[in-house]
């Protein structure tokens, strides 16, 4: 039977007004973790994705094939960096040895050691989705995927905006929005799918809104074989059910945010077993239990709070575990985790959830902090040798990612814009041994503090530079020799590092620009 999808987005936006202001967040940075895979991800080996590996730039799904395919290995580790809209219009099949993919989907398949990571003004999946199979070690970071199809036009594969099957192994999705409009009739599926021996996934600070399918664990009451899942802080808004469906299998599920559920929303079936710990249920029906179905799945509650739930009577196939949940089995989780209280986790959930919000993260006492510079998957873009004379700094986001460049001159076979690309692999060198780089906004940024990293076997090439606000033409700074440059914090639109004398051919692969 087809379950009506209800719209209640202005009661929530309300609703999570109030919470907002009902709990003040402290904003530390000064302590900010490092961004790591957490939960079931970080068993079995851990979760890395492409950490250490080539950082390539895309901004299309053909570019995002090709960086596959143009791999040793099918295993040689990446980190995709995508900025703007991925969709059908832009995504082309790729032939390589390294990758099986296509043009109806992002097809991460026979592949491991993979990061997909949005940056810049951000990244959207525009009813595309991304299909993982038969692969392993993979983390997807800060970006949306939305309006993805199984019927209808277009149409992509299976209609799961992500989906998981066939022996997958450690994915960490994190700080990902995962959206539709509307529910099977209208042509669109899961959210978020894991089916056929899918292990070891965490879903962290993301959001799930407005579709009629959340995500399953197992395809069918035979699909047993899933198992140890963990979701964490993360946002489900307006959803029908399956918050998840579980089959069988191990799952936990803490300080999330449910919100406008219409049906059903943690669904614990077949011998499934799900810690509950310390979420907020609001507004909505039948937040736990196992339902449609007699066979029944088992859960362990504590600390949660249902704040205008409603439950419906007990049936043949129908078994709430309210309207006074208890637990019905006892899990045991193998990794340590920091709670919220559950009071705080709308006001948490809010500031932390889904792509393009600085991948903030909670500390586990109510309080939200900043991650560190580098997304967690993103290797550093240190050179492996000659690294600067000075470390980088420890907080806060190079700006020049997502910027633009340009300069003076530019040797044969190199770019002004490979010194804003995230990757050691590629540099600018001036036509001959001095001339002007120089990074760029749109809109004025306030910047303290530049790191100019030169590439293994030119260091030292560099002898006197001075560093200028393009605006107003005054030096920020002048020295002898590349690294780390802090100045007094300026606003500005285009910074210049300006070469002035050099005893060998400047290799420059980034130029860094950080508050």
């Amino acid at each position: 039977m087809r379950r009506s999808l209800a719209l209640r987005v202005g009661t929530v936006a309300a609703a999570m007004a109030v919470a907002v202001a009902g709990v003040a967040l402290s904003m530390n940075t000064a302590t900010a973790q490092a961004n790591a895979a957490n939960g079931y991800a970080a068993q079995n080996g851990g979760t890395t994705g492409g950490a250490g590996g080539a950082v390539v730039r895309a901004t299309t799904g053909t570019q995002i094939n090709q960086a596959l395919c143009n791999r040793a290995s099918a295993s040689t580790p990446i980190v995709i960096q995508v900025e703007g809209t991925i969709n059908h219009g832009n995504t082309a099949d790729v032939s390589g040895s390294s990758c099986d993919v296509g043009s109806t989907l992002i097809d991460l398949k026979g592949v491991s050691n993979v990061t997909i990571v949005g940056v810049g003004s951000g990244a959207v999946f525009d009813q595309i989705g991304i299909h993982i199979r038969e692969s392993s070690n993979i983390i997807l970071q800060n970006f949306t995927v939305r309006n993805v199809k199984k019927s209808g036009s277009p149409t992509s594969n299976g209609g799961d905006a992500i989906g998981m099957e066939s022996g997958v192994r450690n994915v960490w999705a994190d700080h990902l929005t995962l959206e539709a409009s509307g529910g099977e009739a209208e042509g669109f599926d899961g959210l978020f799918d894991m089916k056929n021996d899918t292990k070891y996934v965490t879903l962290s600070y993301s959001i799930m809104r407005n579709s009629e399918r959340g995500g399953l664990i197992g395809s069918s009451e035979s699909d047993v074989s899933n198992s140890f899942i963990t979701f964490h802080h993360n946002l489900y808004q307006n959803l029908n059910s399956r918050i998840p469906l579980l089959r069988g299998g191990t799952a936990h599920s803490y300080n999330n945010h449910f919100v406008g559920v219409v049906e059903s929303g943690i669904n614990s079936r077949v011998g499934g077993r799900i810690q509950v710990d310390n979420n907020y249920f609001e507004d909505s029906k039948d937040v736990l239990g196992t339902f449609y179905t007699d066979e029944m799945g088992y859960w362990e509650v504590n600390g949660n709070v249902y704040d205008n739930v409603t439950w419906s009577s007990p049936g043949t196939d129908n078994h709430p575990a309210g309207p006074n949940p208890v637990s019905t089995t006892s899990v045991s989780i193998p990794y340590s985790f920091s709670l919220d209280n559950a009071n705080c986790v709308p006001s948490v959930v809010a500031a932390t959830a889904g792509a393009n919000k600085g991948l903030k993260t909670s500390d586990g006492s109510c309080s939200v902090q900043s991650p560190s510079p580098t997304p967690t998957g993103n290797p550093p873009t240190t050179p492996t040798t000659d690294p600067p004379t000075s470390p980088p700094p420890t907080t806060g986001v190079n700006l020049s990612l997502g910027a633009g460049a340009d300069g003076s001159s530019k040797a044969s076979g190199t770019s002004y814009g490979n010194v804003i690309d995230g990757s050691a692999s590629t540099l600018w060198s001036p036509s001959g041994t001095t001339g002007r780089v120089s990074v760029k906004w749109s809109s004025a940024k306030t910047i303290d503090t530049v790191v100019i990293r030169e590439a293994a076997g030119s260091v030292g090439n560099i002898d006197d530079w001075q560093l200028v606000n393009n605006d107003t033409g005054a030096v920020l700074a002048s020295g002898t020799g590349a690294g780390t440059i802090t100045f007094t914090a300026t606003s500005l639109t285009k910074v210049n590092f300006v070469i002035l004398t050099a005893s060998g051919t400047p290799k420059i692969t980034e130029f860094e620009t950080y508050a």
